[in-house]
């Protein structure tokens, strides 16, 4: 691989201040120009348990999960077990720990090199309320060449709240841990230009949605989606928006529908335990014809599974988990920076088609933080035609909502228009939204509320393609980094691929997908869920003129590109 990459993971118990001294190190990476990703891996206790800050260091910007790790620094052992077919070691890598503690089975057997580092003693030394995670992140900035003021002054500013002491002890001990003698050496990703974005994916996907004009919020807080609305609540007071905390997912998806009801583009975010109870109100939506965006963070199921860990097993849930015939926007990030135009889009999406707009991110994508170039953005759609004679009956001048036009998007009012009344609720209706039991307009509607999305133009955005091999490689979010890097791998061996990232779910772009996979002699779908859950969606909806294979990998451990390759390989010979 001509990607060069430094993969540190720092483990610990959950108060240890494993994952904050993650965040410092990247962000001091960041500010020499480095590029980098930090996983954050959690036990899925509400409170307390085990933490790891997963690193990657590269010298480029395709972010993938690390499949062995090159140091770890091991603040304590305490539970390290279940983090250990995450944090792969080989013979080459360096464990930093205190001396005398067992070594869990796992290290032990991999025999990497060992460095014995007195953490809690060092510290207690720096200070009477030294940090471990301090002590380390200046061990580990030493490793990587980073300058300790930059490390100091980083620390401050996370701690400017707490009293003197705390800021004075972090001070100490990331100077002492600095001037050690670095504990290994290893080759160092080169660095590249500062001005680069450090960012996570959930706050990537509310940046989005707020620049494509939402200024309402309705949620209630669930892992690991919760982060998106903390960052909201402050973007959303910037610029005159407001978020409300609900009282449960219920509430949270009536509020949004009724905001963007009264004319205000309205977001919820959620994961799959509470994407599932709001399907009956998304249902509303649509019939309706309500513009509202989900934001759902797929964790591991089904109930409440492992909500700490990533998995794409939501999506049959967002495809087909609402009553009746019900067409909606489904769409997916393909990775961290891509969060910001794939959610901007799909807020613009649902407000010019008058319907909902689900986004499928993952743990993977929500709360990794990566180092990226400035972000894509949605660039805003062009102004709607005037639609306000399409609106009115031109026999009687009597207002019609679900007019049916040529496009299906009918003209809009909101309350307080006294000219323009209309009923609006979960009936079905006529054209001028009576409720109606009538065979002719259920037809009609229904007809309506799907070729509106079935016939719009959604461009080149609906999928990101690239090569020309005869193995076409399809997936959608987060396994794209995975199957791009696999398709190098590939590449080293001979075999030429064409890769497929779907952005666009539904409605799923059938002519473009089989025009992209013209001439492939036979294609494979990846996806990390236990059901092949995309493989047999694809399958339904269209024919494809080759054969199709499946490789599907459920979580909680990310996709391998490595194993991705095998597979490929494998079904290439059988």
């Amino acid at each position: 691989m001509s990607e060069h990459h430094l993969s540190i993971a720092i483990t610990g118990a959950g108060g240890a201040g494993v994952i904050s001294c993650g965040e410092l190190l990247l962000q001091a990476w960041a500010r020499e120009g480095g590029r980098g990703l930090l996983r954050k891996a959690y036990g899925p206790q509400i409170r307390g348990g085990e933490s790891a800050a997963l690193l990657k260091l590269t010298d480029s910007e395709r972010y993938t999960a690390a499949g062995h790790y090159d140091v770890v620094v091991a603040l304590d052992w305490d539970n390290f077990s279940r983090f250990e077919d995450e944090i792969g070691l080989k013979p080459e890598s360096w464990v930093l720990c205190d001396e005398g503690q067992e070594l869990p089975a796992a290290v032990a057997a991999a025999k990497p090199h060992l460095v014995h580092l007195p953490f809690a003693e060092l510290a207690a030394a720096c200070h009477p309320q030294g940090r471990i995670n301090m002590l380390a992140l200046g061990v580990l900035g030493r490793l990587l060449g980073l300058p300790t003021a930059s490390m100091v002054e980083l620390a401050l500013q996370k701690l400017a709240n707490k009293p003197e002491a705390y800021r004075d002890a972090a001070t100490a001990c990331i100077e002492h841990g600095a001037a050690r003698e670095p504990a290994c050496r290893l080759p160092v990703p080169a660095l590249g230009a500062a001005g680069s974005w450090y960012l996570s994916g959930n706050q990537a996907a509310g940046l989005g949605a707020l620049e494509s004009g939402i200024r309402f919020v309705a949620a209630y807080p669930i892992t690991p989606a919760s982060d998106v609305l903390e960052w909201m609540a402050g973007g959303l007071e910037q610029v005159g928006g407001q978020l409300l905390q609900a009282e449960d997912e219920l509430a949270a998806i009536n509020m949004t529908i009724g905001a963007a009801f009264g004319g205000v583009p309205a977001f919820t975010a959620t994961s799959g335990p509470g994407l599932a109870l709001m399907t009956e109100s998304i249902g509303l939506a649509i019939a309706s014809e309500t513009p509202v965006t989900i934001f759902n963070v797929m964790r591991g199921g089904p109930s409440t599974g492992i909500p700490t860990k990533s998995e794409q097993s939501d999506l049959n849930i967002a495809l087909y988990g609402l009553h009746g015939d019900a067409p909606h926007l489904v769409l997916a990030p393909l990775d961290i920076a891509d969060c910001v135009f794939t959610t901007g889009w799909a807020v613009q999406l649902a407000q010019r088609l008058q319907t909902p707009a689900i986004v499928l991110s993952d743990q993977f994508i929500g709360q990794s933080t990566a180092i990226v170039s400035e972000p894509r953005r949605c660039e805003p759609f062009p102004p709607e035609p005037a639609v306000e004679a399409e609106a009115t009956d031109a026999g009687g001048g009597e207002y019609l909502r679900y007019r049916l036009t040529d496009d299906g998007v009918s003209g809009v009012a909101y309350p307080g228009d006294r000219n323009r009344r209309f009923t609006a609720d979960g009936l079905e209706h006529s054209e001028k939204g009576t409720p109606s039991a009538r065979q002719s307009d259920h037809q009609a509607q229904l007809a309506k509320r799907q070729n509106k999305l079935t016939d719009f133009n959604y461009g080149d955005d609906w999928a990101a393609v690239s090569g020309e091999g005869q193995v076409g490689l399809v997936s959608f979010g987060s396994s794209s980094a995975a199957v791009a890097e696999a398709a190098e791998r590939l590449a080293q061996q001979g075999v030429s691929t064409r890769v497929v990232s779907l952005r666009l779910l539904a409605p799923l772009q059938s002519a473009a997908l089989a025009a992209a996979l013209e001439g492939c002699s036979l294609a494979v779908v990846i996806e990390q869920n236990h059901s092949r859950q995309l493989f047999h969606y694809l399958r339904g909806q269209m024919d494809f003129q080759q054969p199709l294979h499946s490789y599907a990998m459920a979580g909680p451990v990310p996709l391998a590109p490595e194993n991705i390759a095998q597979a490929v390989v494998e079904v290439m010979e059988s």
